[in-house]
């Protein structure tokens, strides 16, 4: 069976606003001058042609509201630019310390927008996963069968904690709602890739999503890597990382089976986004 490529994590490269160590950070990576790619790749139609020259199908394009650690990209600039074309679905966020009613704010976000998810940056943003003032926006997203991506492991700007971002928190959220779709965005990056795949072993709502993380590495984090292959989800981290295609080729020459790797760069996207 072939499944189509979908990109899981795709930020949008014109920010309302940026820290400026997140500037500098994404220019390491590029070719060209971050402003010129800020420029062209604002329009999402230039974006969606560059999915093409990449190889990918559809992309998960997330906001963010981290004053703190990276900046700010509006739900409402995130609906906008995913309104341009179906191959761009839209994750909102939600940041607790900034919002009185999380839950009443999802709904609406969803209702104005028609967001398909939401991602939280618990390390940027600075709370526990599983606290239990979050628990009426995960009865909602819930509700209105949404995605739930929650950033854990690492976070290298400055002002993150990583404590927050141990994937055993959502161990809780996973059991309390059963019927959430949880992605643990990095997979634990650097101290927790055990839990992270166990979790998604354990759980039949659970899945690792794989953004950030070397390919040539992935059989070494994950020595069992293939026996998840189903609850294994790509993304890039764009425009962190910049040659997508060369991730998306690197993944295709690992040592494991072609439907694994189809399963990987979109089969389980797919199912989890309901797109067939």
């Amino acid at each position: 069976m072939e499944y189509p490529v979908i990109d899981f994590h795709v930020h949008l490269v014109d920010y309302d606003w940026y820290r400026p160590w997140v500037v500098e950070w994404i220019q390491e990576f590029m070719e060209e001058d971050f402003e010129g790619v800020r420029e062209k790749y604002s329009d999402p139609k230039a974006f969606v042609t560059l999915m093409d020259e990449y190889g990918v199908d559809y992309s998960v394009v997330m906001a963010e509201q981290s004053p703190i650690t990276t900046g700010i990209a509006g739900n409402e600039k995130v609906g906008r630019f995913c309104a341009a074309s179906p191959r761009l679905i839209p994750f909102c966020t939600i940041n607790p310390h900034l919002e009185a009613d999380p839950a009443r704010s999802l709904e609406r976000l969803v209702d104005e927008f028609g967001f398909r998810g939401i991602k939280l940056y618990p390390t940027y943003n600075h709370f526990y996963p599983n606290a239990p003032e979050l628990y009426p926006l995960y009865g909602r997203a819930q509700d209105l069968g949404l995605v739930v991506m929650v950033h854990t492991g690492s976070s290298i700007f400055k002002g993150s904690r990583i404590k927050y971002g141990d994937p055993v928190y959502l161990d809780d959220v996973a059991v309390d709602f059963p019927e959430l779709k949880i992605l643990l965005v990095h997979s634990g990056r650097g101290f927790w890739y055990d839990r992270a795949f166990f979790l998604a072993r354990l759980h039949p709502n659970v899945y690792m999503e794989i953004s950030g993380l070397p390919p040539k590495k992935l059989l070494t984090y994950f020595p069992e890597f293939e026996r998840n292959a189903e609850k294994i989800i790509f993304g890039s981290d764009w425009p962190g990382l910049f040659d997508v295609k060369g991730n998306l080729e690197a993944i295709r020459k690992l040592e494991i089976s072609d439907r694994a790797k189809g399963l990987i760069l979109g089969g389980n996207a797919a199912r989890v986004l309901g797109l067939g």
